[in-house]
């Protein structure tokens, strides 16, 4: 990965590093209401999907295919939210939220719902352990 890629300073703030592979940055974000992951592709100036480099799609999705997974599987969520809207950070980043009908936001999107609960330290501990093992 090019030496140039940095971490949006609101990605960095909202969340805690899980993992780097192949081709994303992999956080947590810090709200202990919603299991939620956020990749983000370790290349500089991308803002959107259609900024990836072809020959970078494929490992791109199966990322994100693979972080729903191991997601469900720890979770055990009824529903896998995806998408990738920057609005608000311009550094292309995809969520991946997993969703239960009793959460704080169902149906609606997680965002702007009530006010992000962080993890307690050693829940988020727990929980960084468990995702980096999958």
């Amino acid at each position: 990965m090019p030496e140039t890629f940095s971490l949006h300073e609101r990605l960095a703030a909202d969340t805690f590093l899980v993992a780097d592979w192949t081709y994303s940055r992999v956080l947590l974000m810090n709200d202990a209401r919603f299991p939620w992951l956020v990749l983000v592709p370790r290349a500089p100036g991308l803002r959107d999907f259609d900024d990836v480099p072809q020959a970078r799609k494929s490992v791109f999705l199966e990322e994100i295919d693979r972080a729903s997974r191991i997601l469900r599987a720890h979770v055990g969520a009824e529903k896998m939210n995806v998408a990738a809207l920057g609005n608000m950070v311009p550094q292309l980043h995809v969520h991946v939220v997993a969703r239960f009908a009793a959460d704080a936001a169902w149906p609606a999107p997680v965002w702007g719902v009530g006010t992000a609960v962080p993890y307690a330290p050693e829940a988020a501990k727990a929980l960084l352990g468990a995702l980096r093992a999958m």
